[in-house]
């Protein structure tokens, strides 16, 4: 008696695998074939592969990965940010699960990270250096950075990184009569949900007005007017 096919197996064999990629803007992008994926960006087709190409980033870079979709329409829109992971596995397994809902060209917006610089050693002292410490002046402490109250929005918000593809789209909107959709899709490469969830999430974050409307052609278009 020949036993009937799982049906879950059958569903899974006939799912085209799909190949992630990651370029250093920590944009994270979907491909139907390793060969379309742009020279330069780290590829991963599994978790245990997306954990081996992790295993030289810094930590905080899988955070920073993490919160560029988490809370953003689209595939993201039920993820909430996070300052830190408990551990790197934990980090890939839950990124891994969340970019399974990407479709096939799809892009994560960039966000960017710098890795925190490692201090440097402290030479021993010496009985001479610390009578030295001693004899010398105390050094005027800096005056304290007035706090900004809970709530509040900074008065000088982060910049995006120079030649990042955040910077790209900000300075597309910038120009006169702005940018369509399709234009900043086409120069950025990423998905149209990416475009509106960066454009809605822009103006709260690094402090402009973008107006949206619609053109002659009923095109979408967006334009920082401050």
């Amino acid at each position: 008696m020949e036993v009937p096919e799982n049906s879950s197996t059958k569903k899974e064999q006939e799912k085209p695998m799909q190949i992630f990629a990651i370029d250093a803007d920590n944009t994270i992008t979907t491909f139907a074939a390793a060969a379309q994926i742009p020279e330069g960006q780290e590829r991963f087709s599994s978790e245990e592969e997306l954990f081996a190409a992790s295993t030289t980033w810094p930590a905080d870079r899988l955070v920073a990965i993490w919160n560029s979709f988490a809370g953003v329409a689209g595939f993201g829109a039920d993820l909430k940010p996070l300052k830190k992971f408990t551990d790197r596995a934990v980090a890939c397994k839950r990124i891994w699960n969340a970019v399974q809902k990407m479709n096939a060209g799809a892009a994560t917006p960039a966000v960017e990270t710098t890795a925190a610089a490692a201090a440097p050693a402290k030479a021993p002292k010496t009985k001479a250096a610390k009578k030295t410490a001693k004899s010398a002046p105390k050094a005027t402490k800096p005056a304290k950075a007035a706090k900004v109250p809970k709530g509040a929005k900074s008065a000088t918000p982060a910049a995006p990184r120079e030649n990042s593809k955040k910077a790209t789209v900000i300075e597309m909107m910038k120009r006169k009569g702005g940018a369509t959709l399709n234009e900043i899709a086409e120069e950025t490469g990423w998905a149209r949900h990416t475009i509106r969830g960066f454009v809605s999430i822009a103006g709260s974050k690094l402090g402009l007005t973008i107006e949206s409307s619609k053109n002659e052609s009923g095109e979408r278009m967006y334009h920082v007017t401050k």
